[in-house]
């Protein structure tokens, strides 16, 4: 996909803006499903942003009233009549899914939702795997899977990165939907904008982050999640080890150096 497809029969658009990319998910006649299409989409545009370095940020939105309805259950269902079942197909497509969030974190530049509407399922996790959120007042969030026997388990990894214990296990065990200002107060999203305003203060956060020195960023978020997996002594060893390598590269003495001078800094591209 280049820079600029906008395709409607794509199920992901992407354009570009002053260093931003603003991926779409665009299937909204069927609520934006997390399909074998979506997922690969996403990978392949995922690896294709890593890559350019003409992007400093990523904003995720989608068309239509429901940002997405997670896992497309159809699609899944029909391979109940494998002779396996379809446990080969649930292991691929559950796989597909867990590696594209996990790009999400890998991703050299930040990624924002902008939810507006229902993120329901893996549509939630989506959300939840992103570095930011921001919501529209009338977004709701939801892992509804309990209801239909159905634990949502891979979901459950993103949330409980990002909510307490018991916000993460509330969400989980009543499947009940949650609204965006109480998304916000659990953690899930970083602020509640008016109904329909998500993607123009996304994509404000983005700019304001596409000023910012592009390696220093992709320092920071790598180390941040690197960090958050470790123990409290070995956290503060990684990270300051990574500060040390930090103030010797280009951009902090740069950086620094317009700071003391009251002048603007001049990233490196």
């Amino acid at each position: 996909m280049n820079a600029h497809q906008t395709l409607d029969s794509a199920p992901l658009t992407r354009s570009d803006h002053n260093g931003i990319a603003t991926l779409t998910l665009n299937r909204p006649q069927v609520r934006n499903p997390l399909s074998e299409a979506t997922l690969m989409a996403l990978s392949e545009t995922f690896s294709a942003v890593a890559e350019d370095h003409s992007v400093k940020a990523v904003v995720l939105a989608s068309s239509g009233p429901v940002f997405s309805a997670g896992h497309d259950l159809k699609e899944m269902t029909a391979h109940r009549g494998d002779e396996d079942r379809g446990r080969a197909y649930f292991k691929a497509i559950l796989g597909l899914c867990s590696a594209v969030m996990q790009q999400i974190t890998a991703l050299p530049q930040p990624v924002i939702a902008a939810v507006e509407g229902t993120a329901t399922a893996a549509g939630c996790q989506l959300v939840a795997s992103c570095d930011l959120a921001v919501a529209g007042d009338g977004a709701k969030f939801c892992t509804p899977g309990v209801h239909i026997g159905l634990f949502c388990s891979t979901p459950m990894v993103a949330l409980s990165r990002n909510l307490s214990a018991k916000h993460a296990m509330e969400m989980l065990l009543l499947g009940e939907m949650v609204p965006a200002d109480e998304a916000a107060r659990m953690g899930l999203v970083n602020r509640v904008v008016p109904a329909g305003g998500a993607l123009a203060e996304a994509q404000r956060l983005a700019g304001v982050i596409a000023s910012k020195s592009p390696a220093t960023v992709k320092v920071g978020k790598r180390a941040f999640y690197e960090q958050r997996e470790m123990g409290l002594q070995q956290a503060y060893d990684h990270a300051s080890a990574v500060m040390v390598d930090n103030m010797l590269a280009r951009d902090a003495q740069e950086g620094i150096g317009a700071f003391m001078e009251k002048r603007a800094p001049v990233w490196e591209a």
